[in-house]
Formats: C-alpha cells, sequence, structure tokens
C-alpha cells in the first residue's frame, strides 16, 4: 500500500482565484478517467440550507456523540446522523441541537460539475475540493516518471490543512504526489517543485500527509 503527500504552491483570500489556479493544474494532469469530490463542515442551520439549496445531490451527516449510538443497531439510528440528501434535511431548526457542524459531501463526479457551485456556497466554512485520477506526466530531467495513483489536486477553503483542523480565511491549492520517505526525506518533494513551476507556481509550504 502507498500513500501520497500534498504540498501547498497557492494561497489567497479570493476563492474565484484560488479556483482558476487550481484548474491550471488540473488541466496539466486531467484524463478521460479524472473525477472530482468535494467536502464541507457547515456550521450553521443557515449553511446547511444554502448548500441544500445550491447542491442538493450532496449528503448531509449531522454530528453525534458516540455514547448516543452504543448498543443501537444502524438502522434504528436517526437518518440525519446516518445521511440523509438535501430533501431528507429536518424541516425544524430545533432538530439541529447538538447536531452542528454538519458535514456535506459528494463523490466521483465529473470535473466541471460542481466547483463554481461549490466554491459559490461554502462560505466562511470549512471544506475542500479534491480532483483525483489526475495523471502527471514525466520529468525526464527532474528524473521523475509520470504517475496517476496519487496524482491529485485539493483546493482548501478556509483551512490550511486538508484534515481541516487547522482554521483560516483564506483558500489553499495543494499539489499531491506519490510518497516515497527515506530515512525521513521525501524524495519525490523535487517532482512537486517541477509539477508547481509547469503552470507558473511555487511550493509555498511544508508537506502534508494523511
Amino acid at each position: 500500500m502507498s500513500n501520497d503527500v500534498a504540498y501547498p504552491v497557492f494561497r489567497t483570500s479570493d476563492p474565484a482565484l484560488a479556483l482558476r489556479t487550481a484548474r491550471r493544474l488540473i488541466e496539466f494532469g486531467c484524463c478521460e478517467y479524472s473525477v472530482v469530490c468535494a467536502y464541507a463542515e457547515l456550521s450553521s442551520v443557515a449553511g446547511v440550507r444554502g448548500m441544500a439549496n445550491t447542491m442538493p445531490e450532496g449528503r448531509f451527516c449531522g454530528a453525534s456523540e458516540l455514547e448516543e449510538f452504543q448498543g443501537v443497531l444502524f438502522e434504528d439510528q436517526p437518518a440525519f446522523v446516518v445521511g440523509v440528501p438535501a430533501s431528507g434535511l429536518p424541516t425544524e431548526e430545533a432538530a439541529f441541537e447538538g447536531r452542528l457542524p454538519v458535514e456535506w459531501e459528494v463523490w466521483n463526479l465529473p470535473v466541471g460539475s460542481i466547483e463554481d457551485a461549490f466554491t459559490a456556497a461554502i462560505g466562511p466554512n470549512m471544506g475542500l475540493i479534491n480532483w483525483r485520477s489526475l495523471q502527471w506526466p514525466d520529468a525526464p530531467e527532474a528524473g521523475f516518471h509520470g504517475e496517476s495513483k496519487h496524482a491529485e489536486v485539493t483546493l482548501l477553503f478556509n483551512t490550511h490543512s486538508r484534515e481541516l483542523d487547522e482554521p483560516a480565511d483564506d483558500r489553499t491549492v495543494l499539489v499531491h504526489i506519490h510518497s516515497v520517505n527515506i530515512d525521513g526525506r521525501q524524495r519525490n518533494e523535487p517532482y512537486a517543485h517541477w509539477l508547481a513551476a509547469r503552470v507558473g507556481l511555487t511550493v509555498i509550504g511544508s508537506a502534508q500527509r494523511c
């Protein structure tokens, strides 16, 4: 089993500019198998309603505590916690008590199908867009073969971490490559620098691992 490692290559307070910049990398590696996924942590009822109106194809999961469901069969757990489409969201605001933040996500959609709408809808909430199954080209002058398994681009919203554990007020673009860690040193880091340079960018921070 192999892992990826991601490097920040661009940061801005302008969400539209961040998306345009991410797309430059995606166009460099996009192929017929490429897909897009997105995720958000919605911290208010208004944010949930807004996302439901804009992105009804997503799935919403309310927050919960482990103790609530110990000994409770999966089929007996509240649908809102297990996950519901926009049409299944509670209508009463009181139903959101103890259920924020609400997680929202979509998986494996066609590239270009949701990115603009998501960027407009996420507002101040933390989240991300992830493009995967890209195809990075060979870099013979740098000594690297192309790759697809870990060829990804991520656009972070209101956080600097792909784990969404570092709140921020800007957006960050990450480029992903195959992780090859030898004696604590990331052997493939020069490949990330090479990829960023192909579209006029540069690595601006340290590696992020899963």
